[in-house]
């Protein structure tokens, strides 16, 4: 048996290399190995890198991390990593991004930012501005036309393409800031829609103008009977009150009855498990759903394959990612990162795993620290999950407890009490000289607190063994508080941020739980 790689030449062009030459080649049992570059994703990778740094070489940015330099090196994912600091939002903004912000030109990327994202957040601090250059509009919209094209394998009706696309986000109602136009990411992918998706765009922009949360959940009940919506997006718990509200004003029982062609459910922004048996009980038959990871930062996977709960990581969309393992060496106790905490490239990722995400991208954002924890399920598809986030996690004595081990275990009590859970918190709290995990979750039914404590506390022994050996030591069994999903949501409007885009913390730490609470208690 004789083989052949077909490999490219100094000019780039496939040859065939044969393996062994000594004996006279039988076409008939040749066998041939395509190693096609093109496919390999750090190859991918390494091509983004340059183009971000060969485009952003003669902004302020690249002059003072001298990207010529990296440009000219054998080596430049590792040129570039020895030499660019890894960034969180405080470091980077105000290093540069106040800069842009102000309207000055060729700061972290080239020529004026004319927009910034609010970031919503999942806490009461104030919102992070985040550019949105013209690049990366195109590169949001560019990956949004690859979902859309993969809902065909996804078992949804053909149809699905003519009818209308209800997009619940923040409010399309933009505000000047020195120049730049500032507001919800949401709102401003909404102002920037295509020609030929405008049609097809629900609420449209005069309902999604509007800045008030409630004035714009009514207009959209009130207008629900003239559309025909097939497609509903947007962060489940937003997406979840807008169906409830449509359903209740026009009194129907499910929302099939108003929208019968609603056959898909874009979520994102957060998990959507825990909230999937309320949701469902809204409905008249089943939808699709596709899961996506789409930040204010880039678009940077969306699920595109049935039978999997996780996204495909998107390699050429104008984004270079960097992994740092998710432990004790490279991040402290309140999820900080550490001095000489070591990132790894695509090439070097290993599958159920931890990482803590790092982005550069076409917004000028330059080995940014974006706060995400994710996890890949399949290397070989480059598909992932979000685990959780730096730092929204319970760790007060060594658990080491995940969102996604709650979410998990919320699932979990949900199915064996038979109950709706929509919302949940969790902070942790000191019990004489032993800790304990209190929880304040949202439901309107009747439950024994005591039997869902014990199905919660075992579901996350079964998940987690540090959590599962705290149990025994220096951790108490749960507090369970029961309290209306309404006053998470009265929560959200005390803080300003009803709109549509922000979300539910998890995991508030001992200053925020306080505060939490003394609302609560009111």
């Amino acid at each position: 048996m004789f083989a052949f790689n077909i490999c490219p030449d100094s000019q780039k062009r496939y040859i065939l290399m044969p393996l062994k030459t000594k004996k006279q080649i039988n076409l008939k049992n040749v066998k041939i190995n395509i190693k096609n570059p093109l496919l390999d994703p750090y190859y991918i990778q390494k091509r983004v890198l340059k183009r971000l740094l060969t485009k952003a070489a003669n902004t302020e940015f690249g002059r003072f991390y001298n990207f010529n330099d990296i440009l000219n090196s054998k080596d430049i994912s590792q040129k570039f990593q020895s030499q660019v600091p890894i960034h969180d939002y405080d470091k980077i903004y105000d290093e540069w991004w106040h800069k842009s912000l102000q309207c000055t030109p060729d700061v972290t990327w080239r020529g004026k930012t004319k927009y910034f994202a609010l970031s919503s957040g999942t806490t009461g601090n104030a919102s992070k501005y985040i550019p949105i250059t013209k690049e990366m509009s195109k590169s949001m919209a560019f990956t949004g036309m690859r979902l859309f094209a993969s809902v065909s394998k996804l078992n949804t009706p053909r149809k699905i393409y003519l009818k209308n696309w209800l997009m619940i986000g923040g409010s399309a109602s933009l505000k000047e800031e020195n120049g730049c136009l500032v507001g919800d990411l949401s709102g401003i992918n909404a102002m920037k829609n295509s020609f030929w998706t405008k049609p097809y765009y629900k609420p449209g922009l005069k309902i999604a103008k509007l800045k008030n949360w409630d004035d714009r959940l009514k207009a959209i009940a009130q207008n629900a009977h003239k559309w025909d919506i097939g497609v509903v997006s947007g962060i489940p718990s937003w997406v979840q009150l807008t169906l409830e509200y449509v359903i209740k004003e026009n009194n129907l029982k499910n929302i099939h009855e108003i929208w019968p062609n609603l056959s898909l459910f874009i979520t994102g922004g957060t998990a959507f498990e825990p909230y999937k048996n309320s949701f469902e009980a809204l409905l008249d038959h089943p939808l699709t759903y596709i899961d996506t990871y789409l930040a204010s930062e880039g678009f940077i996977a969306f699920q595109n394959r049935a039978n999997t709960n996780s996204m495909k990581m998107i390699l050429n969309g104008g984004i270079f990612y960097e992994f740092i393992p998710f432990n004790s060496d490279n991040f402290d106790e309140e999820g900080n990162v550490k001095s000489g905490a070591q990132a790894i490239h695509i090439g070097e990722i290993k599958e159920n795993t931890d990482y803590a995400l790092l982005l550069t991208t076409n917004a000028g954002a330059w080995r940014y620290l974006i706060g995400d924890v994710i996890r890949f399920t399949n290397k070989s598809k480059n598909e992932i999950i979000i685990t959780g986030r730096t730092k929204h996690f319970l760790s007060v004595c060594g658990e080491h407890l995940s969102v996604d081990n709650m979410n998990q275990a919320i699932k979990k009590v949900e199915d064996n009490l038979g109950i709706k859970i929509k919302e949940f918190t969790v902070g942790a709290v000191k019990k004489d000289s032993h800790f304990a995990h209190r929880w304040y979750i949202g439901t309107e039914q009747e439950v024994d607190k005591s039997e869902l404590a014990k199905v919660l506390d075992k579901t996350l022994c079964e998940l987690n063994d540090d959590y599962k050996a705290e149990r025994s030591a220096m951790l108490k069994s749960p507090e369970i508080n029961i309290i209306p999903n309404d006053t998470f949501y009265n929560w959200q409007r005390q803080l300003g941020k009803m709109n549509g885009q922000s979300k539910i913390p998890r995991v508030l730490n001992t200053a925020k739980l306080e505060k939490w609470e003394e609302f609560v208690n009111k």
